[in-house]
């Protein structure tokens, strides 16, 4: 029979309640009264999280998507394999030890996190060498699936599958190849499934995202080799793709042994066509049809004509399902008291999503009459139709603004050299100027003061007061430590991102709309539901303010729009390159206005930059035309004498050349590590900006003395010359206390100055050698 299903459901809470057990196990130091507290948290959660899935009318809950920190680390405590380096026994690992994993432990630093694949979402990386061995780990999984048995649910059990996790995996070892452990790894898998088959599980699914990359041929043929070996003994076998068209594996995938394929349909619906052309009798196809990985309304006409096709071609060997596990999106809709009625019509969380794939069931089976089905469907046509008419939605001035870009609107008024000088000349920065960049530290008091002006307990005017307090403060420290550029530490902003949203046309946030990050922090996106424009100056007043307290220069700090779109829910009725052009307008009326008011360096941050490149090649140079587009409708207007620095994360290195086509007269790399791993490419770079490289610090419980500080500027230094580097601390600091940040800070003006000494003292360069941005 057609079944509906998600490939997973947030675990965080409606409320962040994982998020905070854990804080509080971590804060009640581990103890044992803790630590049942937040397992009896973990064990609510997971039973609410499955009554709703049920009470949805799913025909399955998913088990296995829980972790209390991360999901590929929870599937590998169930197979074995953990780091040596730790000394923990995978059988007999406690919960504290799972956690040390994730935080580090004793001189251990905890493992890696990475981007999990273009999502917002970072996941643990596991770590593998020629001597791991998968023997087996814990049977949480196993005590979790009773549970859900225990209490009537027919449950489906979901593991990251061999390829992804092993793709994932960092490998150490000159000589070792991943693929060289899926020997090792395979009979793991094995043992666990036979167990949940012995347990009665009926279907497993397992998460193969790795599928819709540019993988290369062995990887192909070892895909093929381990479903033919893990599909005997076992449940059945739902292989899910996601994230991507996977219709180049559509061959083997058909005539593999898997009990079914799952398809993301959201992301790639071209790829059907390749799967329903002679789709075996005895297999299922789940189409992933409501978006796992955004909040706006399925358009359920369009959703049933497409299943209505499949379900005429396949039978009943269709499943409906989310296109990717749900963890994506806000829990529950229902919660959200600052939407007004029409935006939440447009929208749908986790909870919402899941009666959108049940329905979608029932009017494939019982057909669109169905009076259930038939009032949804017209609610439904109702909403999208007051969408795509809405003067919120659409702005005639905004889409008038984008129409009439050229060519010259990317293109500053002269070229760097011209720029370079006239900055140099306003500024007379000395050689390796230093700065801060991004956020100083949240205070108690800007935590206290935003809280109470949320809750209209403290007068607009006191919160202004208090907000400039606060700013005052952080440029008399940065004066006082003698910091050549200085930021005013953006104590009016609580995230970048939700800040401007809340000042835009267009945008919209939400009291709760929380997203796991990673295994112990949210974030609440902002939403872009129309044409972006902003009314008035949004950052102007507090900049000017603190540029008013000091002759040195203040930066100007301004999101940029790969960052914006990255860390938002972006509409879906448009194309993303048309929505990062409408902010870019935003951002050049800002640069406008700050310009006005006397601010002469203009910070545009884009850590998200490289999170949103494409997965597989071919789209990749697409989306960086756009975002390198964006940033330079952004950046136009500013004068000559206009220092622009872009502030980026790590970057891959076919995102280089991008990068120097930007066209910003100072690029900042927030770590240290990744220009330094990446000198001689940066050296190379055809762009001739100044570089800065984030000297690390502000992140680690040990901040780095004048001493480190001064070898990490040296080791630059032998690849950029120090005409063109400029030294600032790692990216922002809104996690570290003050005592931390200044000792950094401290530190880094120290090492600096020395270094600039020994530049003094060393034979001069002649100026014709290197481009140039400050003066010595």
């Amino acid at each position: 029979m057609i079944a509906a299903h998600v490939l997973g459901f947030p675990r965080i809470g409606a409320q962040r309640e994982l998020q905070v057990a854990l804080q509080r196990y971590w804060q009640a130091g581990a103890g044992e009264h803790a630590q049942a507290a937040l397992l009896e948290t973990g064990r609510a959660l997971r039973r609410e999280h499955w009554r709703i899935q049920r009470d949805a009318g799913l025909d399955f809950v998913t088990v296995g998507d829980f972790a209390w920190y991360d999901h590929v680390l929870t599937t590998l405590v169930h197979l074995g394999g953990l780091p040596a380096r730790f000394g923990f026994e995978a059988r007999n690992l406690t919960l504290a030890q799972y956690l040390a994993l994730a935080r580090g432990h004793g001189q251990q630093p905890p493992l890696k996190a990475r981007q999990w694949f273009d999502t917002r979402y970072h996941y643990l990386v596991p770590e593998f060498d020629a001597a791991t061995r998968f023997d087996g780990g814990v049977d949480w999984l196993l005590d979790e699936l009773r549970d859900a048995q225990h209490r009537g649910h027919r449950a489906k059990v979901v593991l990251v599958g061999p390829l992804t996790l092993l793709w994932l995996a960092n490998v150490h070892g000159a000589e070792l190849d991943r693929l060289d452990l899926l020997p090792r790894l395979l009979p793991a898998y094995q043992k666990l499934l036979a167990a949940l088959q012995v347990a009665g599980v009926e279907w497993v699914q397992l998460d193969e995202p790795v599928l819709t990359l540019d993988l290369p041929q062995p990887w192909c043929d070892a895909a093929q080799h381990t479903y033919r070996q893990l599909s005997g003994g076992a449940p059945r076998i739902l292989l899910a793709t996601y994230f991507g068209d996977v219709s180049g594996h559509a061959s083997w995938l058909k005539a593999s042994a898997v009990d079914g394929v799952h398809l993301d349909l959201v992301r790639a619906p071209q790829q059907l066509s390749a799967f329903t052309e002679q789709w075996p009798r005895d297999k299922i196809l789940s189409c992933g049809i409501v978006d796992g990985d955004n909040v706006w309304r399925n358009d359920l006409a369009a959703s049933l004509h497409l299943l209505e096709q499949v379900h005429a071609r396949l039978g009943d060997n269709v499943w409906v399902a989310s296109s990717c596990s749900l963890l994506h999106v806000p829990l529950d809709l229902a919660q959200q008291t600052r939407l007004d009625d029409a935006l939440r019509s447009w929208m749908a969380f986790a909870v919402q999503k899941t009666t959108e794939i049940a329905l979608l069931r029932d009017a494939v089976t019982a057909g669109r009459t169905a009076p259930h089905v038939a009032h949804a469907l017209d609610a439904c046509t109702a909403a999208l139709n007051t969408r795509r008419t809405s003067a919120r939605v659409h702005h005639a001035l905004v889409q008038r603004d984008v129409a009439r870009l050229d060519t010259a609107h990317t293109r500053r008024a002269a070229p760097y050299a011209v720029r370079e000088s006239a900055q140099r000349a306003r500024f007379n920065l000395p050689v390796l100027p230093t700065t801060a960049l991004g956020p100083l530290p949240r205070t108690d008091a800007i935590r206290t003061a935003h809280a109470a002006y949320r809750q209209r307990e403290l007068p607009h005017f006191d919160y202004l007061e208090a907000m400039r307090a606060e700013i005052r403060h952080a440029v008399e420290r940065q004066h006082a430590l003698g910091l050549d550029v200085l930021v005013h530490g953006e104590a009016e902003r609580d995230e970048p991102v939700e800040y401007f949203a809340e000042q835009l046309w267009g945008m919209a946030v939400t009291d709760s709309g929380w997203v796991q990050v990673d295994g112990c922090r949210c974030v609440k996106p902002a939403l872009i539901y129309g044409d972006v424009y902003a009314p008035e100056p949004v950052t102007v007043g507090w900049v000017a303010y603190a540029q008013s307290l000091t002759d040195k220069p203040v930066k100007g700090m301004l999101t940029g729009p790969a960052t914006m779109l990255q860390r938002a829910f972006v509409r879906d009725d448009q194309p993303r390159a048309m929505t990062a052009l409408q902010v870019a307008l935003v951002l050049r009326a800002e640069v406008a206005a700050l310009q006005a008011a006397g601010i002469g360096i203009i910070q545009i941050d884009e850590p998200a930059l490289g999170e949103g490149l494409p997965l597989r090649q071919p789209e990749r140079d697409a989306y960086l035309d756009w975002v390198v587009r964006a940033f330079q409708v952004a950046t136009g207007d500013a004068a000559n004498d206009t220092q622009i620095h872009v502030h980026l994360g790590d970057a891959a290195d076919d995102m280089l050349p991008a990068i120097a086509a930007l066209d910003a007269d100072v690029i900042l790399f927030g770590t240290g590590r990744f220009a330094r791993t990446r000198l001689d490419a940066l050296a190379a770079l055809p762009s001739p900006s100044a570089i800065g490289t984030g000297i690390d610090g502000v992140h680690v419980a040990c901040a780095p003395d004048n001493t480190q500080m001064l070898a990490s500027i040296d080791a630059v230094l032998t690849r950029i010359p120090a005409p063109r580097l400029w030294v600032s601390a790692d990216c922002g600091s809104t996690a570290a206390d003050w005592h931390c940040v200044q000792t950094v800070l401290s530190n880094l003006v120290a090492a600096a100055r020395t270094a600039r000494a020994a530049l003094r003292d060393s034979p001069p360069v002649r100026r014709a050698d290197h481009h140039c941005t400050t003066s010595a």
